[in-house]
């Protein structure tokens, strides 16, 4: 996995929008390095593993605001939306698949593929204004073909989706989808692809061609039938 310096010109520009729109002031100061450093913004569904291993798909929207911690790793901030009083639910990390081979068999079932994510559509990089259709297109495509083969450990530890007004009791292992009839897209989809301009439908289109690297089979553990 590249680093965020190492990505191309056009596609550095275009995801580095989050971290320029920072305060300046915040931007110079160095106790805020850690924030300064989000170049990443994206938009999917997180599903709660543990009903998932019952069979039943309990989602909720995850807009990660994320960072390059190193060349290996993605950290992510989640949030239940990107607007200012956001709330903070939950963290996810990301590594290529070299990584996630390296680990114990009982921690590679904790992490999720990213796979569907990317070829269904669900995962998204929502457009800044002021960058055009077309250039914002290929930077996704970019993107897509490098989060295709990265895992994902993603911890919630707010149920806003149950209405909690706090982050209550223990943290929550979420995942990531992997079929289409694990959820209805349509539905599950429409408000966000509203609210952001997309379409699920013509995003899955267009990335048909994106190569896959295969999931391994100890991934995505929770939708697996013992």
């Amino acid at each position: 996995m590249e680093p965020a310096s190492a990505l191309s010109g056009a596609v550095h520009a275009a995801m580095s929008y989050l971290g320029s729109s920072a305060p300046q002031n915040m931007a110079k100061d160095t106790q805020f390095q850690p924030l300064t450093g989000v170049c990443e913004f994206l938009n999917a569904l997180h599903v709660y593993t543990e009903e998932a291993r019952q069979g039943v798909t309990r989602f909720v929207e995850a807009n990660h605001f994320c960072s390059h911690q190193s060349k290996t790793v993605r950290q992510c901030l989640i949030y239940d939306s990107n607007s200012k009083d956001a709330r903070l639910i939950g963290v996810e990390y990301m590594i290529p698949k070299r990584v996630y081979e390296t680990l114990p068999d009982e921690e590679k079932s904790l992490w999720h593929s990213h796979e569907f994510e990317v070829k269904s559509g669900m995962l998204v990089l929502p457009k800044p204004s002021y960058v055009t259709q077309d250039e914002w297109e290929l930077a996704e495509r970019q993107a897509m073909k490098e989060v295709v083969g990265l895992y994902g450990k993603t911890w919630h530890f707010w149920q806003i989706d149950r209405g909690d007004e706090l982050p209550l009791g223990y943290p929550k292992l979420m995942g990531s989808l992997t079929d289409h009839i694990q959820v209805d897209l349509d539905l599950a989809l429409a408000e966000r692809d509203m609210k952001f301009g997309v379409n699920y439908k013509d995003k899955a289109k267009s990335r048909e061609t994106i190569a896959c690297p295969g999931v391994h089979p100890l991934a995505d553990s929770w939708w697996q039938k013992t």
